[in-house]
């Protein structure tokens, strides 16, 4: 099964991690939680703890089959730490898997890697994502290539459904 790399920071939005998490893990994927430094961090709604395992800068993109960047103001703080950007753009740069929902686009804006790409993220990014040369496109989930977006807590049993399909399919 996949190896998944969740990029995870302070005040993420909790169903956008939890949900996701829960059905890859079910599905028999690996997740390695990884941010800035290890440490507990946790959810901006409920609080929800999640351990960060590995720092950006102590792994490869060659680690993982796929990253997952859930939304919320994680996205923002991981985005300031250029390790992080780095490990993101070079996992951009592959053929593999990269999904993202909400804001988690905002870390790939900073990575400068939307450019020519069609997503979809929270409404207070919709400039942001096209200032950043991507197509903003207003639906549930949008697949181009290895991303798959998504914008809300809403949508995410359609995302789910396209990054299991994505996952059993391979790259």
């Amino acid at each position: 099964m996949a190896r998944i790399g969740i990029l995870i920071d302070e005040m993420f939005e909790d169903s956008e991690y939890e949900k996701p998490a829960a059905a890859f893990k079910e599905a028999g994927h690996e997740l390695t939680h990884l941010g800035v430094e290890k440490k507990l961090v946790k959810g901006v709604k409920t609080g929800l703890p999640v351990k960060v395992e590995k720092k950006a800068g102590e792994v490869s993109a060659e680690d993982f089959d796929a990253i997952f960047i859930p939304g919320g103001y994680s996205p923002d703080h991981l985005r300031s730490h250029d390790e992080v950007v780095a490990f993101v753009k070079q996992f951009a740069g592959t053929d593999r898997p990269v999904f993202f929902i909400c804001h988690g686009a905002q870390l790939l804006i900073t990575a400068g890697v939307l450019r020519g790409r069609k997503v979809t993220g929270w409404k207070s990014i919709i400039q942001d994502i096209k200032n950043a040369g991507a197509e903003y496109l207003d639906r549930e989930v949008v697949e181009d290539g290895n991303f798959i977006s998504s914008r809300f807590p809403s949508d995410i049993p359609a995302f789910i459904k396209a990054c299991l399909s994505k996952l059993k399919r391979g790259a």
